[in-house]
């Protein structure tokens, strides 16, 4: 089954609890959210049809043993869960990033899928799929991109639906660039004694001029 990608890049993990780490990315085409600080734009509609194969033997030339499958959403298309199975069949360590508005296990729960909750200052809050909560297993990870105060409660709130089993440096703060500043995230982050990991976007200090391929 051939899958539309917009991009395959070699690069450091720059989010998640893989962060600082080698890894390489399949940036799949389309997204069904429009969230009011999406980075990543161009994924939206660019993009080359591959098969399956060819997107693997791309990821094998890079000799990294983990993988992301990002977007866009990537749970848009229906090709996606076979190339996770294909992925972690020869032996990788595979990420998933999904905007946790659809089922996240379409894809195999060996995956660790990067699942987003949106906040209000998303504009998408209403695309939340609550039943993923009930599908999350202690390998998944689940981020919260946060705008502003309103942001922050709403999340804490979240936190506290979360299962039980979901470790807490599993639970991922982002801040909005130039929306946030981080160092206030992190004192409302202690203030509240919220068990949650506090993550800046690595690839973005590294490579502040940089768009595309990291």
């Amino acid at each position: 089954m051939n899958l539309k990608v917009n991009e395959i890049f070699y690069s450091i993990q720059g989010e998640s609890v893989h962060a600082g780490l080698p890894c390489v990315f399949v940036r799949l085409t389309g997204c069904n959210l429009r969230c009011s600080y999406c980075d990543t734009r161009y994924a939206f509609h660019d993009g080359r049809t591959m098969s399956r194969a060819s997107v693997v033997e791309r990821v094998r030339q890079y000799g990294c043993s983990l993988v992301e499958i990002t977007g866009g959403e990537p749970l848009n298309q229906s090709g996606t869960p076979a190339l996770a199975g294909a992925l972690l069949e020869a032996g990788y360590t595979l990420l998933v990033e999904t905007n946790g508005s659809l089922d996240i296990d379409r894809v195999d729960r060996r995956c660790s899928r990067i699942m987003d909750i949106k906040c209000p200052s998303s504009g998408e809050e209403a695309s939340n799929d609550p039943a993923n909560l009930k599908r999350l297993t202690p390998n998944d990870q689940v981020k919260f991109v946060i705008g502003d105060r309103k942001d922050f409660l709403f999340a804490r709130h979240m936190v506290s639906r979360l299962p039980a089993s979901l470790p807490p440096e599993r639970v991922l703060f982002s801040p909005v660039s130039g929306r946030l500043p981080a160092d206030r995230l992190a004192r409302w982050i202690l203030d509240a004694r919220l068990g949650a990991r506090l993550q800046v976007q690595l690839h973005r200090l590294i490579w502040p001029d940089r768009e595309r391929g990291v």
